[in-house]
């Protein structure tokens, strides 16, 4: 389920930490996540987001995370308005009912285990890989280059001057 290795390069401990805080912030968002799934979702864009100029380690990381945070928005969301609906009275319970509940329950208690463990591992340094999300993070953030290096000059491009 998941894949433990070395990243690339060798990152400094203040990436380690931010790479481990895009894990914990979903964590944090978890006990008003549940009956609103939109906050952890909104909570990892903006981590990754705020995290636009930092190393690629870091916004791999944040983009795992939110990828996460995607799939169970959808699942949530329908597992709340599922409930919803069982408590105002227009759907009955059934056996589809009880299959995508068990379903959603150890959906989101696997992901919450596994966030625990990327968050202690990407704080050692290490690299963690899940198995749906991290060729979907590949995908999307690219092929990892040596000028992506926490070099200053990479991470906080200097500003161009208007020049006449």
């Amino acid at each position: 389920m998941i894949k433990i290795t070395e990243f690339k390069y060798k990152p400094s401990e203040h990436e380690e930490e931010k790479a481990s805080n895009s894990y914990l912030l979903s964590l944090f968002t978890l006990a008003a996540g549940m009956p609103l799934p939109i906050l952890n979702l909104i909570s990892a864009f903006y981590f990754l987001v705020a995290n636009k100029r930092s190393s690629y380690y870091v916004r791999w990381h944040c983009m795992q995370s939110l990828l996460a945070e995607l799939l169970l928005f959808f699942i949530n969301s329908v597992m709340i308005t599922w409930i919803v609906f069982l408590l105002l009275g227009k759907v009955m319970i059934n056996d589809y009912f009880i299959a995508f509940m068990i379903i959603a329950v150890l959906l989101n208690v696997i992901i919450f285990i596994i966030t625990i463990i990327s968050a202690t591992v990407t704080r050692k340094g290490k690299h963690i890989e899940w198995f749906f999300f991290a060729p979907l993070t590949d995908l999307t953030m690219g092929e990892y280059t040596e000028t992506d290096i926490r070099k200053p000059e990479n991470i906080f491009p200097p500003k161009k001057r208007f020049e006449l």
